[in-house]
């Protein structure tokens, strides 16, 4: 892994990071402004608290090194969020600056997710022991 995918790779999870943890804690507290915004989608106010969750735990797998398998599911679970939260808006008629920051969030799972190095990357084999790349 070459300075430039390390650099991409943290600049990209960090800021990852930083948007699924705030997003995560703003549910999970409940405001008032989020409440409306969740209803207003046409879900229900108690979503907030599994997606807070959700990401609150998502950044937790992310971040901390070793477990690749579970790094994978953080990754589907943002991606399924952020694509969840996109087709939301535009289902029902949201402006494009509602759309703008889950559009950010997914972009920056994506490149995390594909420079990730090696080490946090699942190794699959093959029947005969072979390494599998992804």
């Amino acid at each position: 892994m070459t300075k430039t995918h390390k650099i991409i790779y943290w600049v990209a999870t960090l800021w990852l990071a930083l948007g699924m943890a705030s997003s995560g804690i703003v549910q999970l507290l409940g405001m008032e402004k989020e409440i409306e915004f969740i209803l207003d989608l046409g879900y229900p106010a108690y979503f907030l608290t599994l997606l807070g969750l959700w990401k609150l735990l998502g950044v937790v797998a992310v971040l901390v090194p070793r477990f690749p398998l579970v790094k994978e599911w953080a990754y589907a679970g943002f991606f399924f969020t952020m694509t969840g939260a996109i087709f939301s808006h535009v289902s029902m008629g949201k402006p494009v600056s509602d759309i703008f920051p889950p559009l950010l969030l997914l972009v920056l799972t994506v490149i995390s997710w594909y420079f990730r190095p090696a080490g946090r990357k699942l190794v699959l084999t093959n029947p005969s022991g072979q390494s599998i790349t992804d």
